[in-house]
């Protein structure tokens, strides 16, 4: 009886571990979205996107914890007008030539209770890295229909960044601001 009962402990006592145990999500391309928008001499807002984009999460559900790792092309940068696109491209500004990508990394995950607040890491851009929060709009985890019932866990993040820390300096003699909205769509299907 006694050794029954030791091995009901110990088999809920795995079970528990089993179930807490971080979770790893890849990044679904077509559902994820990095977009960034820029005061234009306060009469418009320029705005742009990055096409390619690659990474993965982890996430603890129970835990609350998780980590991320997204990757940004940045040849891939799409204004909707070449011109613009290769101004953004050159070395007055993301010089891709030299630093074709950059990167978000993560460990650490903010919870309001059971809602995801923000997460904060450092970005690499320009070869330069420094830190930063993004603020969760949203998020959730569902199963989906369109692929056999996965789980995908995904939201809306925001941050505004001061582009100066990271080397971005074009356009601030001519009254440009420093600060940069970057908007951010996330989905990652569970592996």
């Amino acid at each position: 009886m006694r050794t029954t009962v030791f091995a009901l402990a110990a088999a809920a006592l795995f079970a528990t571990a089993a179930q807490a145990a971080p979770a790893t999500y890849a990044i679904d391309p077509t559902h994820t979205f990095a977009t960034f928008e820029i005061d234009h001499f306060g009469a418009s807002t320029n705005r742009a996107r990055f096409d390619k984009k690659s990474g993965s999460v982890e996430f603890d559900k129970q835990g609350k914890s998780g980590k991320v790792e997204v990757e940004l092309d940045m040849t891939s940068v799409n204004s909707g007008t070449p011109s613009f696109n290769k101004h953004l491209q050159s070395a007055d500004i993301f010089d891709v030539e030299k630093f074709p990508t950059a990167k978000f990394v993560s460990d650490k995950f903010v919870f309001d209770g059971d809602k995801l607040k923000e997460v904060t890491g450092q970005l690499t851009l320009k070869g330069k890295t420094a830190p930063m929060t993004i603020k969760a709009n949203k998020f959730t985890c569902y199963e989906s229909p369109m692929l056999q019932k996965r789980e995908v866990c995904g939201g809306d993040f925001e941050a505004t960044i001061d582009r100066t820390q990271w080397g971005l300096d074009y356009g601030i003699a001519y009254g440009f601001p420093k600060n940069v909205r970057l908007v951010l769509q996330i989905e990652a299907v569970k592996q």
